[in-house]
């Protein structure tokens, strides 16, 4: 499969998207219940956003119960990986980002993290 720049760079180009993908690149993997949490968005407007980047060939996804789980597609090209790491490098500590990173660390319950009694 060829991987297209206009691909990468018009997703990168709204602002969800992007937001996504920063903390996915953060994250091995991440629900959508704490993008949504992150990013103080509605479940619909981040699904259709990571549905999106899906079809692109950005993201994999796979479910576990309840739960859809989203992460970096291990096949995305190298060249793409790295524009992404750049990306994360030169925003991490710029508003958006940092703030949706600060909220995700401070989520309660966060799937994976509940532990039963």
């Amino acid at each position: 499969m060829r991987f297209e720049a206009t691909v990468l760079f018009s997703a990168l180009a709204h602002d969800t998207r992007l937001r996504c993908l920063m903390l996915l690149m953060q994250n091995d993997e991440l629900c959508v219940c704490e993008l949504t949490y992150a990013l103080g968005a509605s479940q619909p407007h981040v699904s259709r956003h990571l549905a999106q980047l899906r079809e692109m060939g950005l993201v994999a996804d796979r479910r576990s119960g309840l739960w859809v789980h989203y992460r970096i597609h291990p096949g995305l090209p190298e060249w793409a990986q790295a524009v992404l790491r750049e990306t994360v490098a030169g925003l991490r500590r710029e508003a958006p980002f940092s703030e949706d990173h600060r909220v995700l660390a401070g989520m309660p319950n966060r799937p994976g993290t509940v532990r039963w009694i």
